[in-house]
């Protein structure tokens, strides 16, 4: 009884240490005369140096949402930066103030890949990163900057859209080398069939390495926890759904451990 005791007593404890080593900090840096504030958060168990994560937020911006996810990732064994694409670390809670301030990246998709790639230099340069071994993942709007980033042929090693815009993308520049996953709602109005079908024709044909899964019954915002409630409150067509939350995260893990898979 008391070696079962023990035992219990020494896996609390070692669980405990493992959720205590997720540090995580704010980073600055800068874009032309923007400043931007990051969230890094990385597992400091091991001075390993392991793969970067960049985690691209949804147009409110860089909220708590996307912080949980950078966390999460380095949970795995990651170190993972959550990216601020409007600077100053702003984020909005109104989808008025959602929408001025994606549209004031969007509007000039250089702008927006000027500043994935400012966060990408970010997380190359950190101590705890391999430079060799990066990937990106992007919610709603960082879902399409993403996807624009491979399809201009940045350096990444593959990356993962979450009911991300899938039209108004730019046009493919040369072969995509990254893995890329498409997580997708069958349900998500703001992404309609025809576009959705455009989207995949377009990239089956450049013979992209991507793999596209829609869930059945997912609205956009899928992922997001929060999005049943900001749904009602501003009537926008958005909802989470448990089910394609879990599935999508794992369909994630396998992308990542194919591409960077974990030496025993």
């Amino acid at each position: 009884m008391k070696t079962v005791l023990a035992a219990a007593v020494l896996a609390a404890f070692l669980s405990s240490s493992l959720q205590a080593s997720i540090k995580t900090q704010e980073v600055s840096y800068s874009v032309g005369n923007t400043t931007m504030k990051g969230f890094l958060a990385w597992d400091d168990a091991t001075p390993a140096k392991r793969p970067g994560i960049l985690v691209v937020h949804e147009w409110w911006g860089l909220n708590d949402y996307a912080r949980s996810r950078a966390k999460q990732l380095a949970e795995l064994g990651y170190t993972a930066f959550a990216v601020d694409m409007y600077g100053d670390g702003k984020a909005a809670e109104h989808p008025k103030d959602a929408g001025a301030l994606a549209a004031s990246v969007m509007k000039d998709p250089q702008v927006a890949l000027a500043r994935l790639q400012a966060a990408l230099d970010v997380l190359k340069s950190q101590p705890t990163v391999d430079p060799e071994k990066i990937a990106a993942i992007g919610y709603c709007m960082g879902g399409a900057i993403v996807l624009n980033a491979v399809r201009q042929g940045m350096d990444l090693d593959a990356v993962a859209s979450f009911h991300g815009s899938l039209g108004g993308l730019m046009p493919i520049k040369g072969p995509m080398k990254a893995k890329i996953l498409v997580c997708h709602g069958a349900a998500d109005s703001f992404n309609p069939p025809e576009k959705v079908a455009a989207f995949q024709e377009e990239m089956t044909g450049a013979k992209a390495d991507f793999k596209f899964i829609a869930y059945p019954g997912a609205k956009h915002g899928f992922t997001n926890p929060a999005a049943d409630e900001l749904g009602k409150k501003f009537q926008l067509d958005i909802a989470y759904n448990a089910d394609a939350d879990t599935n999508s995260w794992k369909e994630l893990q396998k992308l990542l451990q194919a591409v960077f898979p974990k030496s025993s």
